[in-house]
């Protein structure tokens, strides 16, 4: 049995990131989606996500490609992989043939981990929806879509 591992934010989930978990379920015979937790996404990306770790992880769950959730609390992936392991590493190909990419590719090799690059959704993301929002909060007079200022 082929374990596969998608891992990623899933903050404002889209049909992006179904369009991932969908092409991830379809290289492996199960599916585990790792959830990265609030605090790591801040020191990766610099920001808290949008949707608690807790409400994404439960989202996540319940999509029908998805087998199992493993939550991270760290932003190694060769760690995750210690502690929940998988035959195939699912990323986006905005990574592919970059130094990170490189990286990641040869790190999991020499523990017999294929890197499986996808196509990114590229008309949504979190971030456009995240600006999206912000814009729409802007036009109300400074007073936010959950009426709090």
């Amino acid at each position: 049995m082929v374990v596969g591992y998608a891992a990623g934010a899933w903050d404002l989930f889209h049909v992006g990131h179904l369009n991932v978990l969908r092409h991830a379920r379809a290289h492996c015979d199960y599916l585990v989606a790792g959830v990265v937790d609030d605090d790591t996404l801040e020191v990766t990306k610099g920001r808290r996500p949008v949707v608690p770790v807790t409400e994404r992880a439960e989202i996540v769950r319940h999509i029908a490609f998805v087998d199992e959730v493993f939550v991270e609390t760290q932003p190694d992936k060769l760690a995750t992989w210690r502690e929940r392991p998988f035959d195939v590493f699912f990323k986006g190909d905005d990574w592919k043939g970059t130094a990170r990419g490189s990286e990641l590719e040869r790190r999991f090799a020499a523990v017999g981990v294929e890197v499986v690059y996808f196509p990114y959704t590229v008309h949504t993301s979190s971030t456009a929806l995240r600006r999206a929002l912000a814009l729409l909060e802007g036009e109300h007079d400074g007073e936010s879509l959950t009426g709090r200022r």
